[in-house]
């Protein structure tokens, strides 16, 4: 009842104090000190001033006055936020009192001539000024940050109640400002932290219960109800190591961005999200220099095919941003074409976007559309990728992935197009998919292509897309939202990944980078284990692995491989102006024109509908590749 009262009597005066708070403050300050000149003669006397003193006393009150308030304007004393004091303002305050004192003294003694005015007097105000002036700071902190907050959680016990990973400064202040907010509606109850010196310590009332190891038994000592993990510097591994600690606490686990994304707002509740998969890839995420693209695309026409697919799209957006000429929408499926165009008008309404239905197959099509368009650039996204369905329509990979290709490319030398840039991927290299396959081939088409015109033909290679359609990680989402189980085609099987805004960057760096004849490939690390990626996700959704929801091993698909190779043995590795870009050297795979009469008779054998010629001619073109059936894949 007394909590409540005292809440709704400061409500009432807030708006008044709010309107005339420096003179509120400044008045506050100068009683303090007259009160502290007052009781320096008190204690100097022992509690009985003589009448001269008494007399002497009350002349000096306008004095110790305005030599203090001089001291405080000086050191701007008198503007501080005493609900944030800090150790900065604690030490503005002490020279204030320091310079105060001796000012007094100065006026009193040498100036005035009051010889009668006690020296113990001038230094006792100092010392009980410096000593208030910080105390009442101190107590305002202290009651807003701690008390204040209490009372409201004794009030609100449906705070959910939150264990931090992380004491050093950042799960500090994200404490304070759980406290400082209750309207919030969460409780900190408790640390967990690595750091030795650290452990049974209590930081603003809450206690360190262990090193990162003890997550379970902190969370249940403490009965927290969620973890929030407050170490923006902390490394993959680490989040890693957080993660798999959590794993049996069916708790959902939330996050502080990284360094660089807190360097623009400061820790607070706000900026917490949930942990994402990209916190737990095994390396930091890949930053590109994007300033180099604005002459690159700044006023050019730009063409991309596949553009409604997922990586397709984020190229567009990402190429909006340098507000193009033009940006032609290239694509076959309508659906996803229409919701691209929606969105690009709506986000970039200065863009003029282009959205056209064609099928990069089309000969006729495609030159009319190159024609009409004369782009600049073409970024070449269109393709299948899903290695079993291609598996299943070796044909249709084949006339997609090689021949729509040569078409793409053939377009754009006609057109004198400037720059022409291939989406390949790790498959590729050493396949065992007809998917793999045939990008291969489509690398030594551009490789080809080059040089026989103006246009620059250049080659990115990378690994599978966390997020993208087709990949595991939407398929383990709808698996987990029905309860599992997860499938996992085999326990040690291995893939590269990467972020979808990485992909995209290493593609429109390869613009800038690339020579003609170039094929880029990512550092993306060390491979993760598929099933690692499944328990992430498990754990993430707040549900224990092989408890809640189980993960089952349905065997390798035709096609797949144990783990995924970025470079061929054939080729000579080679580094780039940019540290995480490497260039694949390696010598032309067919003569002059030899690449041409194979395609020709690849595009005849199509005709015969005969999957098992068109993969033979597929394996003739492509030596490494070795045709995957069974589950003994590598």
């Amino acid at each position: 009842a007394a909590f409540r009262l005292f809440s709704w009597g400061s409500s009432a005066v807030t708006d008044f104090l709010l309107q005339h708070r420096l003179l509120f403050v400044s008045g506050v300050q100068i009683a303090i000190i007259l009160f502290a000149n007052v009781c320096a003669f008190l204690l100097r006397f022992e509690g009985r001033i003589p009448p001269p003193y008494q007399q002497r006393m009350w002349q000096g009150m306008w004095i110790v006055a305005a030599v203090y308030w001089a001291g405080l304007v000086g050191f701007r004393v008198h503007r501080g936020l005493w609900r944030y004091v800090g150790l900065h303002d604690l030490v503005k305050i002490f020279w204030a009192s320091v310079v105060s004192t001796i000012g007094l003294y100065a006026v009193v003694h040498p100036a005035l001539g009051w010889f009668n005015y006690p020296r113990s007097v001038i230094i006792l105000t100092g010392l009980l000024s410096l000593g208030l002036l910080s105390g009442i700071r101190l107590a305002v902190r202290w009651l807003r940050e701690f008390l204040i907050p209490q009372g409201r959680q004794m009030l609100e016990p449906g705070a959910r109640r939150v264990l931090v990973v992380g004491a050093g400064e950042a799960g500090e202040l994200l404490v304070l400002d759980l406290q400082a907010h209750p309207s919030y509606n969460y409780r900190p109850v408790a640390f967990v932290d690595d750091a030795p010196r650290k452990q049974k310590a209590i930081l603003h009332g809450v206690p360190v219960l262990g090193t990162i190891g003890d997550i379970r038994k902190a969370v249940e000592e403490s009965a927290a109800q969620e973890i929030i993990v407050a170490i923006p510097s902390a490394t993959p591994e680490l989040k890693q190591r957080i993660l798999a600690a959590s794993e049996a606490c069916h708790l959902p686990i939330t996050t502080l961005p990284n360094v660089k994304q807190l360097l623009d707002g400061s820790v607070s509740m706000r900026r917490v999200r949930p942990m994402s998969l990209e916190d737990l890839l095994q390396r930091e995420p890949i930053q590109t220099d994007l300033q180099e693209l604005h002459p690159l695309l700044e006023g050019k026409s730009v063409l991309v095919t596949g553009a409604g697919g997922s990586i397709g799209s984020e190229l567009c957006r990402q190429i909006a941003r340098y507000r193009p000429a033009k940006l032609v929408l290239f694509e076959r499926h309508e659906n996803s074409l229409y919701s691209l165009d929606l969105e690009l008008r709506e986000t970039f309404p200065r863009v003029k976007t282009l959205a056209v239905v064609g099928d990069v197959t089309s000969p006729t099509q495609v030159s009319e559309v190159f024609r009409a368009c004369a782009p600049n650039l073409v970024f070449h996204a269109a393709a299948h990728k899903h290695v079993p369905m291609m598996e299943r329509n070796q044909s249709e990979a084949v006339r997609n992935n090689v021949l729509g290709t040569r078409t793409a490319g053939e377009g754009a030398l006609a057109a004198g197009v400037e720059h022409f840039v291939l989406i390949s991927t790790d498959k590729a290299v050493n396949p065992t998919s007809v998917m793999g396959a045939t990008k291969r081939v489509a690398e030594f088409l551009a490789q080809d292509l080059n040089g026989r015109g103006k246009t620059r033909f250049t080659v990115v290679r990378f690994g599978n897309v966390l997020g993208s359609s087709g990949s595991v990680v939407p398929l383990f989402t709808e698996q987990i939202r029905r309860g599992g189980p997860v499938t996992v085609t085999h326990p040690e099987i291995k893939r590269f990944f990467m972020t979808i805004p990485e992909a995209v960057q290493l593609v429109l760096q390869a613009s800038v980078l690339g020579r003609g004849g170039d094929v880029f490939v990512l550092d993306m690390g060390e491979q993760i284990r598929v099933a690692d990626l499944a328990r992430n996700m498990i754990v993430l959704s707040g549900h224990v692995p092989d408890q809640d929801i189980k993960i089952t091993y349905t065997g390798l698909r035709p096609g797949e491989k144990l783990y995924e190779e970025l470079f061929d043995e054939a080729e000579r590795v080679e580094p780039t102006a940019h540290a995480k870009i490497k260039r694949a050297l390696g010598r032309p795979a067919f003569a002059s024109g030899e690449l041409d009469r194979h395609l020709r008779d690849l595009d005849a054998l199509l005709q015969t509908c005969d999957a098992d010629v068109v993969v033979r001619k597929l394996r003739e073109l492509v030596p490494h590749y070795k045709r995957n059936t069974s589950d003994a894949a590598k």
